[in-house]
Parts: structure tokens; C-alpha cells; sequence
């Protein structure tokens, strides 16, 4: 079997988009294929949660292939190159890990003492990003949940505004009574209420702050409790 290097599927990948290349690779953009990037993360979750190290080891690949596709998208425009993104993935890791390689003056800190917050403002100066606030800059295409932990995250650490899981408790017992009521006075009328949904968002927001405060997390909960609810499902038509 012949042997391939990061070197070769890189030149793999320029052939595919070049004028003799493939018909569908040579005319993808960066919109395009953001999909399939997705797709291909969600794949990657899928195996490490069914321990499928040989599936595992193809959904990676794949990644890697719309990383190093994106790459090369960017250096047809002369943007950057896959060396770039490889260059500041590298600086970035020994940025944020002066614990390991030292500080800017080259001696190693305790790793106790590093802020990385603070680090990655740091490297937020001069950037697009700059103008975002801590948690304006969460990005908005995240799963919800994933997001919606992350901003209570860092909310309860920068503001210090967090709530106890029992506080969330009694303020999720607060919005379903208000829910409940709600539904009862337009039962007449369609549920398709925007004050149903953001009494339905508020009662998940302090849900996710429940899995925050045990340390838990929400995404796993749910995507647990869903296959949990697809098996008996599925048993009971048996």
C-alpha cells in the first residue's frame, strides 16, 4: 500500500481544484461547503460516542479534507495558505500555554496563575473581533445549548451574576406556572404564541444554568436522554 504524507493530499486536493481537476471540487467556495463541514464535526462526535475508533479515524480525515479544501480556496484567492493556518494554530497553543513553553521572556509560569481569558483578548486586539464584547464574541452558529452554556459560563465569571442550580429551580417552577397559564387563557387561539417561546427559551436558559452549576453537560444530557427516548420508542413498536 502506497504511504501518504500531509504533503501529498495537499497536492491531491490542488489537483482536484485545478482546470483538469474534478468538475464538482474546482467550483466549490467557502459558502458552499461550510455544510459539509458540519455534517462531517457531527460524523466525528458520532463515532467517539459509539467508540468506533475505525469510523473515527475516516470521519477525521475527512475533516482534515475541508480544512485543507478551505485552505486552498483561500490561497486561489491569496488570502492564506495551509501553512498559515498550521503557523498560527502553533502560535496560538504556545500562546495560551505558557506553562509549558514559557512566557514572552521565556520562563515558565505556574499553570495555575495563566488567565487565558485574558490571553485570548489579548490576541483579539487588531482582529475583526476586537469591537466584541465577551460574549457577543460566542460565536451565534453554535447548537444552542453548547452556546447557551458557554455565555452562562462566562457570564457567571466576568459579571459574577450567576445563579445557584436551587435558584434556577424555583424560577423554572415560576415560568411554567406562567406558561401554564398562558396556554390556558389562548387556548382558543394558536399556540404559535411569541410569548409561549420566550417562556420556553427562558425555561431552557435555566435549565442549561442547572448543568452549569453541576458541572454537567447540557448537549450530552439532552442527546443521552434523546436516544434514551428514541430506544423505549422504538421497543414498544416491537
Amino acid at each position: 500500500m502506497e504511504k501518504y504524507n500531509i504533503e501529498d493530499f495537499r497536492k491531491i486536493i490542488k489537483t482536484l481544484r485545478s482546470p483538469d481537476g474534478c468538475p464538482w471540487d474546482r467550483v466549490q467556495t467557502h459558502e458552499s461547503i461550510k455544510s459539509c463541514l458540519i455534517e462531517e464535526c457531527y460524523e466525528v462526535l458520532e463515532a467517539i460516542n459509539n467508540k468506533d475508533d475505525d469510523n473515527l479515524k475516516e470521519e477525521l480525515g475527512d475533516v482534515l479534507m475541508q480544512v485543507v479544501m478551505h485552505s486552498r480556496i483561500a490561497e486561489e484567492r491569496k488570502s492564506f495558505t495551509f501553512d498559515d493556518v498550521v503557523q498560527g494554530i502553533s502560535e496560538k497553543m504556545i500562546r495560551r500555554h505558557p506553562h509549558v513553553f514559557g512566557n514572552e521572556e521565556g520562563e515558565v509560569v505556574e499553570a495555575g496563575s495563566v488567565d487565558w481569558d485574558k490571553i485570548k483578548q489579548e490576541e483579539k486586539r487588531n482582529t475583526a473581533q476586537a469591537d466584541f464584547g465577551p460574549l457577543t464574541g460566542i460565536p451565534k452558529s453554535l447548537p444552542a445549548l453548547i452556546r447557551a452554556q458557554k455565555v452562562l459560563k462566562k457570564s457567571d465569571k466576568i459579571y459574577e451574576d450567576g445563579k445557584t442550580a436551587l435558584e434556577s429551580i424555583e424560577d423554572i417552577q415560576k415560568l411554567l406556572e406562567e406558561l401554564k397559564d398562558s396556554i390556558l387563557i389562548n387556548s382558543e387561539k394558536s399556540l404559535e404564541n411569541k410569548h409561549h417561546s420566550n417562556k420556553i427559551g427562558a425555561i431552557i436558559l435555566e435549565i442549561v444554568n442547572i448543568a452549569v452549576e453541576l458541572q454537567e453537560n447540557a448537549e450530552n444530557s439532552l442527546t443521552n436522554m434523546v436516544e434514551t427516548f428514541i430506544n423505549k420508542r422504538e421497543s414498544n413498536e416491537d
